[in-house]
């Protein structure tokens, strides 16, 4: 986050710029930040169940019981659309299977429609078409020397009697034969024509009604005559299906059913070991609250029972879950958010964070976690014991301290000293690393105040090399591993 001296606020994630509320929301997965007023992830139920669930070692389960609810939805939205689409089924029911029925009745054909067009046309034409046939017939056969076929045939005659002299004109006979044979066939067709065609008053009321009923069912149905037979076909599937949705909804009231039990199934044996892991959690916390000044403390965890509807189902259990604190002897619990005291809101954290640390691998999501004074209002051997959490702590994440007290710098493996300059015009902020008798320095400084003596030196010398010490023997006890050791950081911070 860039702030320039006009005032302006700019965020950058790798190099691109980004809203600021996002790269909040990546650095708050980077680094758990746990100060006197940044409990962050612990004050929230979903971090406090989750946080149960990985102590307990059934994550895997919380995760199934998740899974089961997400599939007993997707059940319950399909069967509220089928039972909406049911509540409407009868009177649906009713008016398909009259239109189904019409159509059914109606039995169009495909190429129907053309072919009654064209016999109504017939008919309604009939006595034009016969006067048409019967003249056609006359001039090319029937008329009395005076039709074509006669007409060729005179002419064929004439040809036939000079042809021998001239292969020209003997070259013409076989078309002209060919249009007299033509002519006859002709002449045949139209009296075949002629015998068929006949005025039928009856077939032609036939004809208007059917063709009418068309046009009135395609009107009704809102689409073209020829669209019929296919909107018949989406019909007869429309009403199969509202028939079946009885059967349909049988199946998936058994599919809901056999979902929420599976759900409780596994919702009940996650109960059972969140009920065993919260009071082992609980058990141990209250015990590192002893140990870091909170004498008489307690820290409990409730299982509240989540109210549920009827058949219904938690993508978290049949639970919610909730961190309570008693920090003094004498006190009520309280929900672990709403704990007074910034000191006793730090030390708490520190102590379900070691809790944690011997059951669960990625401690913090990033790797890091930064304790802001969490050694507030304590001093002596409680300081002492916050150093040594926090050393034990180190041995599976990496750890950042801000601190005013020698016995808890004194147990860190790096030091920065965070201090304040000023020239008299400006303010600023310094961060020096420490090294070798620096850090002796610096020790000694927290210890003595601002004139440091000798014996303050060698008290800090014996303090750093007894923090050495327990370093090297938690890196022995995690398998030598140094990376662990070299990623802990304590540091001083001067006033």
């Amino acid at each position: 986050r860039v702030l320039t001296r006009e005032g302006k606020s700019r965020a950058y994630l790798n190099g691109q710029q980004v809203p600021l509320q996002i790269l909040r929301s990546v650095g708050e997965s980077l680094a758990e930040i746990h100060g006197q007023h940044e409990f962050q992830s612990l004050v929230k139920s979903s971090a406090q169940r989750e946080l149960l669930d990985a102590f307990g070692g059934h994550d895997s389960l919380a995760d199934e019981v998740a899974t089961l609810h997400r599939e007993r939805l997707q059940h319950s939205s399909a069967l509220e659309s089928l039972e909406a689409a049911a509540r409407d089924r009868d009177a649906r029911l009713d008016l398909l299977r009259h239109q189904a029925g019409e159509l059914a009745a109606l039995s169009l054909k495909p190429g129907e429609l053309q072919s009654l067009g064209e016999e109504r046309n017939r008919l309604a034409n009939s006595g034009r078409l016969v006067d048409a046939a019967r003249s056609a017939l006359d001039l090319l056969f029937d008329a009395e020397d005076n039709n074509a076929h006669h007409a060729v045939s005179r002419a064929l005659a004439v040809l036939r009697q000079s042809a021998g002299f001239d292969s020209k004109l003997e070259a013409l006979l076989p078309p002209l034969e060919e249009a007299a044979i033509r002519i006859a066939d002709g002449a045949q067709e139209l009296t075949r024509y002629l015998d068929s065609i006949e005025a039928d008053p009856h077939r032609q009321e036939e004809l208007e009604q059917r063709l009418a009923t068309i046009e009135s069912l395609a009107r009704k149905h809102r689409c073209a005559p020829d669209e019929l037979p296919s909107k018949a076909i989406e019909l007869s599937d429309e009403l199969t299906r509202l028939e079946k949705i009885e059967a349909n909804l049988s199946a998936l009231r058994a599919q809901v059913t056999s979902a929420v039990d599976a759900w409780r199934t596994a919702a009940a044996r996650l109960s059972k070991q969140r009920r065993k892991a919260a009071n082992e959690l609980a058990t141990e916390i209250s015990a590192r609250m002893q140990k870091l000044g909170m004498i008489g403390g307690k820290f409990d965890i409730q299982l509240n029972v989540a109210d549920l509807p009827e058949g219904g189902t938690a993508a978290n259990g049949l639970e919610d879950v909730a961190f309570l604190v008693s920090a003094n002897a004498g006190q009520p619990p309280r929900p672990i958010g709403k704990v007074a005291s910034g000191g006793e809101l730090s030390r708490l954290s520190l102590a379900v964070q070691v809790a944690l640390a011997g059951r669960i691998k990625d401690l913090a999501v990033g790797g890091c976690m930064v304790f802001d004074e969490v050694d507030s209002g304590v001093g002596g051997a409680v300081a002492e014991i916050v150093g040594r959490e926090l050393a034990a702590l180190g041995a599976s994440a990496q750890v950042l301290c801000v601190t005013h007290l020698p016995q808890v710098a004194a147990l860190g493996n790096q030091h920065l000293r965070v201090s304040k300059m000023s020239d008299g015009r400006t303010t600023r902020t310094q961060v020096t690393p420490l090294e070798s008798d620096s850090r002796i320095e610096e020790i000694a400084r927290m210890l003595g105040g601002v004139s440091i003596t000798g014996k303050a030196r060698e008290h800090a010398a014996e303090m750093l090399d007894a923090g050495a010490t327990l370093s090297r023997r938690s890196s022995s006890r995690d398998g030598g591993s140094s990376s662990a050791g070299s990623a802990r950081k304590s540091r001083g911070r001067a006033r």
